[in-house]
């Protein structure tokens, strides 16, 4: 009966957070993992298939299109049909309409077309939180802050027009031009602008920085085209700064291109060492080893993962485990290892099948279990969240049938993403319902942009850089309460557990408003200041304690 009650207590503490959050993991998942182009030899057979064959399924759609009752889009049900049977196959073989295969395919290429703005929708209204370093909108004078009100001569400010309707109207290709009619905050008066559309870079790498004298940090959000150059770029220039110790951090990593997993492994690995291999029904063994001197083999590394590293991360993460390479902390990763290939269909559509399974070197399959259909496999998912196993390690099943060996003889095991070699439990007291609350409505959020906004000038002034206001600012009383005031007049109840969250609240509101003045060089210092997991990582890396992780195995004592 206790237990009962205590995986209620945990299903009304979670799931506020992962409504939110698994209403996007069969989109992303399925449609941003790792997958790559169906080999040449298989695209004629691909335009071949059904020549000279009974065509069961063209022949219904035919008869449906023809003779039902009421009108049929004949191509929309075509696409639903071929949805229908890619979710009786696995969770990630899916189909992309023709109309947004390009908003899926660009971010992952690592660049787009369009004005060259990161912006969220603040009550209804497009916000420009920083124009990209470089870009179009950069160059023609967007600031920070700017709320963008029409767009060729269209009002798009108060109207409820959805965000992807907005994406489509600001991206489009090189060289064209779109009008855009601009409310400075505090300003009196409209700016009309002309921007010239161009290619615009999109990163994968969020932050790289020196933790200590000694520690570098780099955070990746995932593994597109441009993942290696962009690591490169920011390994060389900590190396110059003194890094002897890594910390990588794939934590929210939901995947990518694999290429850019293999590619990043073999900085870590030696020639020849076993990085992946793949294998299917139809799909002969492949493996891919370490071909290359990388950049960083032999000092100390840290691998961060938790609950939603996915595909290319738990490559990474399994690669470094079953090498010895390195230690990996957090929590146990999703667990998505299929490998989709990619098929262009003549309309401009796309599938991207799954044709084999991923394996780390020591053998293991990091894919959770399907087989009881799509459903049921991402209410797995939310299961973890109930039983508690981001709260304790020992609420994960290990069974023996799934026990294989690193390198040097350490335990580790299948079953459904990457077991971490030192869990850190996720900080539930902290995490008080009002804290979700705030969070859920994105009043955190909301506050801290109406604050930077207010007093961008000020802050601008008082703080000459990121590194000056991560130093140097804090929260003050009065701030706190004026959000305290805001969060109850949103309907939010304070209840008497303020306190439990003060710090955590505090810690967001300063990073939220070093983002909106200065982006990511303040945003994630600041959160990484109070980070258990990256406090783990920064004691374990230790020579000491490092050798100790990598040599002692308690399950063979």
């Amino acid at each position: 009966m206790e237990k009962e009650k205590t995986k209620k207590t945990r299903l009304k503490f979670y799931l506020p957070v992962l409504f939110a959050a698994i209403l996007a993991i069969g989109v992303y998942i399925g449609m941003n993992l790792n997958f790559s182009r169906l080999p040449e030899s298989l695209e004629k057979k691909f335009k071949s298939i059904g020549i000279g064959r009974y065509d069961k399924i063209n022949d219904v759609l035919n008869y449906i299109h023809n003779s039902y009752v009421d009108e049929i889009d004949r191509e929309e049900l075509e696409e639903e049909t071929i949805k229908s049977f890619l979710r009786n196959l696995d969770p990630h073989s899916v189909y992309i309409p023709a109309k947004d295969f390009r908003e899926f395919h660009d971010p992952l290429m690592g660049s787009f077309e369009g004005i060259g703005i990161e912006f969220n929708m603040i009550a209804d209204t497009v916000v420009v939180i920083n124009p990209i370093v470089g870009g179009p909108s950069e160059k023609a004078g967007i600031l920070p802050g700017d709320r963008i009100v029409e767009v060729d001569g269209e009002t798009i400010a108060g109207v409820n027009m959805s965000t992807d309707k907005i994406v489509r109207k600001l991206k489009g290709p090189k060289d064209t031009k779109v009008e855009l009619t601009i409310y400075r905050h505090n300003i009196d008066e409209f700016f009309d602008y002309t921007i010239t559309r161009d290619k615009i870079p999109a990163h994968s790498l969020d932050i790289a920085y020196m933790l200590d004298d000694a520690t570098g940090y780099i955070k990746i959000s995932r593994f597109a085209a441009t993942t290696h150059n962009e690591f490169i770029t920011a390994f060389d220039r900590l190396k110059r700064n003194g890094m002897e110790n890594l910390i990588l951090d794939l934590r929210g990593n939901g995947g990518g291109f694999l290429d850019a997993a293999i590619l990043l492994a073999d900085e870590f690995l030696s020639p020849g060492q076993m990085i992946v291999y793949t294998k299917g029904q139809k799909r002969p063994k492949q493996i891919a080893n370490a071909r290359r001197n990388g950049r960083f083999e032999s000092k100390p590394l840290v691998v961060l993962i938790d609950e939603w590293s996915a595909s290319a991360s738990e490559i990474i993460a399994g690669a470094v485990q079953d090498n010895d390479r390195g230690i990996v902390i957090g929590r146990r990763s999703f667990g998505k290892g299929l490998v989709q290939e990619q098929v262009q269909l003549s309309d401009g559509s796309a599938l991207r099948l799954t044709v084999a399974r991923y394996y780390t070197p020591s053998g293991r399959s990091i894919q959770s279990p399907y087989d009881a259909g799509v459903d049921t496999y991402y209410d797995d998912f939310i299961q973890r969240f109930i039983n508690g196993e981001h709260e304790s390690q020992d609420s994960i099943k290990k069974q023996d049938s799934l026990r294989f060996e690193t390198k040097k003889g350490r335990i580790v095991y299948a079953g459904g993403g990457i077991m971490p070699d030192i869990f850190v439990p996720v900080d539930s007291e902290k995490r008080t319902p009002f804290f979700n609350q705030v969070i859920n409505r994105g009043l955190i959020y909301r506050f801290a942009f109406n604050y930077s906004d207010n007093n961008r000038q000020i802050l601008s002034s008082a703080y000459s850089d990121a590194n000056h206001f991560i130093n140097d600012f804090s929260i003050s009383e009065d701030v706190f309460n004026d959000f305290i005031e805001f969060a109850v007049s949103k309907g939010i109840k304070p209840g008497n557990n303020i306190e439990k969250s003060k710090s955590i609240i505090s810690q967001q509101l300063k990073a939220y408003i070093g983002r909106n003045i200065w982006g990511n060089e303040a945003f994630f210092p600041v959160l990484n200041q109070d980070d258990a997991v990256l406090e783990k990582a920064m004691e374990m890396i230790s020579q000491e304690k490092y050798k100790s992780v990598l040599t002692l195995n308690p399950d063979k004592k």
